[in-house]
């Protein structure tokens, strides 16, 4: 992670131009021998990898979920409140997307005419919401943010909504989060959003069907950058406690063609902290795992960040990991991916592993997003919502802002997320988190701390600078 030079010990600012041909220079020295490494699966044949990391337990299918945190409110109100009465009501801060924009200083980009214009963000989500053009219409009309119309694709033989049923109505809200904030963060961007069958396929649940239609859109030519507000705990996959991988890394297809083609993926990190659920969906593992596809080193990892903004959006203290009680940022190295080649200067932190998160957003439920749903009957209203679910749609808007301001897609990110690091944050954009840690439900987890680590990646972003940048080297 870039010191801030003004920081004892950091080294000094180099002029900018200089700086920015440095991580260029960095990125091509890199990508030389890249692609067979970034395009490997598994650690280590034969499964040792697997064995090393715990006595995983599998039933033989791997549940997808989303990953949304947060209070269901008893009743959801007619209106938003603000912040002040948000902690006074329900002993959290609930924030706008107002107030991400200001935290994330993206004004200056949008003054520009930085919005994401002329460029797609897929958002895949199981079954999707059959409100979810009205309650972005509602939300938009709130905020004062322009309408656009989202674009719904039904890959496969999506049931019919039912409100009663929890599954259902759970990817509902995945699905109204991940639209409003994506379309909050790049208002110019077109929405392509997904719905997708859930079935029992290959001792998976969901994933076969998702990748699937990821590689569609793909090879059709749709989508600059796909969000991904969902995981598996690689346990679960079956075959993973006899050390066998395939299950998983046989799904990795839709991202090999993005790879191939130049589209960003974007995954949630999880919101367990350094465990994650087991098979059962509830059951969390009592030592550390990681989740895919947020693992996966062809996906840039999603983690989660604890900010505290006032009314208008300033920061009032520095963020931090989240872990609130209600869920905590995850984080923690893969048992099936080796060490990718971006995160070599970063190795005496990951080991032989691939470790995740890359970079972290706004996820705390202290701290969560307001969003308005419409998709259960007896819940009309609006709610404040957190996760790394919230993380990952609202770093898509950012990927959009900075394809549009590059011209180009810019495919894998994290080779340029790593180079950005070797230079002063104030060019790279690219913010030290360095308090906090992603212990959870009794797993001790790991701590921030000066540079990349475990609990929240290379920290956290300034927009205006990032974005700059990001389309530079990217």
């Amino acid at each position: 992670m870039s010191r801030n030079p003004t920081t004892p010990g950091a080294r000094r600012p180099i002029p900018e131009a200089r700086s920015l041909r440095k991580a260029r220079t960095v990125v091509a020295a890199l990508t030389a021998g890249a692609t067979a490494l970034v395009l490997g699966s598994a650690a280590v044949p034969g499964g040792s990898a697997v064995a090393a990391a715990g006595p995983g337990h599998s039933t033989g299918r791997a549940d997808v979920r989303p990953a949304v945190a947060g209070p269901r409110l008893a009743r959801v109100l007619t209106a938003p409140i603000t912040t002040a009465e948000c902690l006074t009501k329900y002993a959290i801060h609930c924030y706008s997307p107002l107030q991400y924009r200001t935290a994330y200083n993206l004004a200056p980009l949008y003054a520009r005419g930085i919005t994401g214009r002329g460029r797609t963000i897929v958002i895949v989500d199981s079954y999707g919401s059959p409100t979810i053009q009205h309650d972005l219409q509602v939300f938009d009309q709130q905020w004062g943010l322009p309408d656009t119309q989202v674009d719904v694709v039904k890959a496969g033989n999506v049931p019919p909504f039912d409100p009663t049923d929890s599954d259902m109505t759970g990817w509902a809200g995945e699905t109204t989060l991940d639209v409003e904030y994506a379309h909050a963060i790049a208002p110019g961007a077109k929405i392509v959003l997904v719905e997708t069958p859930v079935s029992e396929t290959e001792g998976t649940t969901g994933l076969p069907e998702m990748m699937k239609a990821e590689q569609n859109l793909i090879n059709h030519g749709v989508g600059d950058v796909i969000s991904q507000s969902f995981g598996a705990t690689e346990n679960t996959f079956p075959g993973f406690a006899q050390g066998r991988t395939s299950s998983l890394t046989n799904l990795r297809y839709a991202f090999k063609d993005a790879y191939a083609h130049h589209v960003t993926v974007l995954a949630a990190s999880g919101d367990n902290g350094a465990t994650d659920a087991q098979s059962n969906g509830s059951d969390l593992y009592p030592y550390k795992v990681n989740s895919w596809p947020s693992s996966d080193p062809l996906v840039t990892s999603v983690g989660g960040t604890e900010l505290n903004l006032d009314q208008q959006g300033n920061r009032l203290a520095p963020d931090s990991v989240w872990n609130d009680g209600y869920g905590a940022g995850g984080g923690g190295v893969s048992a099936v991916f080796a060490r990718p080649w971006y995160q070599d200067g970063v190795r005496k932190v990951v080991g032989a592993k691939r470790g995740t998160p890359d970079i972290s957003m706004s996820a705390a439920v202290d701290g969560a997003a307001w969003t308005y749903q419409s998709y259960d009957p007896a819940h009309v209203g609006w709610g404040p919502v957190g996760g790394t679910s919230e993380a990952t749609p609202i770093f898509s808007g950012i990927v959009a802002l900075a394809d549009q301001k590059a011209g180009h897609r810019l495919g894998l990110i994290n080779p340029a997320l790593y180079a950005l690091a070797h230079l002063p944050s104030r060019l790279s954009g690219e913010t030290d988190v360095t308090t906090g840690d992603n212990s959870f439900a009794g797993v001790t987890g790991y701590t921030a701390g000066r540079g990349y680590d475990l609990a929240s990646g290379l920290g956290t972003i300034d927009g205006t600078a990032f974005v700059k940048a990001l389309a530079l080297t990217g």
